[in-house]
């Protein structure tokens, strides 16, 4: 079973260890080497669960926050069979200069998505991807693009695509035209994302973070909000993606 497969026989998503029933077929196979980009809550979780149900080796970890960054590289080393510490980078490019990697895994926050992703696809890696896929569509289509260009297998962790009461709600209820025709279709988000006018001081990011992305350097208005150079808004914290947003760095 080659690592296209190894992909696809997971399209349930790793979070959701749709990848049990191959286990067995893969036990005889080499471990495929995996890197990770964001070790955040959501980087190391998916990245736990793969250790937990395929055979693979994590080789190469990547984050801004060099005390998350060697928190996970600990964390690794007593998780994985080999028992092997993963080496360890602050630049997710000097991480993929190696070429070595099968698998790369992104757990970035939402707005480094793209760039992590197609720089992993040219270096030859297949990739999962955390959701959402991008912040427009227009990341979104260089990303399917480089895929494509690159012939990668990619999935992104939009699990509630392959949960199956949904898939049954989508071909039993939608396709079947149960609803009638649907005019209109509403969606909420159920907390605060901009609750309230009042905002606290900006303050700088922890000592630890010690890489600044491509956008300008700037404060970010809040503690929870990273302002990124093309203008858009990402939400940030650190248990949920990986440490910190690096377009927030102060001078």
């Amino acid at each position: 079973m080659n690592r296209r497969e190894f992909l696809c026989a997971g399209a349930a998503g790793l979070a959701a260890s749709a990848l049990g029933g191959y286990v067995a077929a893969a036990a005889d196979q080499k471990p495929l080497r995996v890197g990770l980009i964001g070790t955040g809550w959501y980087g190391k979780a998916d990245l736990f669960r793969l250790i937990q149900v395929a055979p693979v080796e994590v080789v190469s970890l990547c984050d801004v926050d060099s005390q998350m960054l060697a928190g996970a590289a600990d964390m690794v080393a007593t998780r994985q069979a080999s028992h092997k510490k993963p080496r360890t980078y602050g630049d997710y490019r000097e991480m993929l200069k190696e070429k070595d990697l099968d698998v790369v895994l992104v757990g970035t926050p939402d707005h480094w998505h793209a760039l992590a992703m197609i720089a992993a696809l040219e270096a030859g890696a297949d990739v999962y991807c955390q959701k959402p896929i991008s912040v427009d569509v227009a990341e979104g289509q260089a990303m399917l693009a480089a895929a494509r260009k690159h012939k990668r297998v990619v999935q992104i962790g939009t699990q509630r695509r392959s949960t199956p009461h949904l898939i049954e709600a989508r071909n039993q209820i939608i396709k079947e035209g149960r609803l009638g025709k649907i005019g209109l279709v509403e969606i909420y988000c159920y907390y605060h994302m901009r609750a309230g006018e009042i905002r606290p001081t900006a303050i700088r990011p922890p000592t630890s973070i010690t890489k600044c992305g491509p956008a300008p350097r700037r404060c970010a208005p809040t503690t929870s909000w990273c302002i990124l150079g093309a203008g858009a808004r990402s939400r940030n914290t650190a248990t949920a993606s990986s440490a910190t947003c690096a377009s927030t760095c102060s001078t």
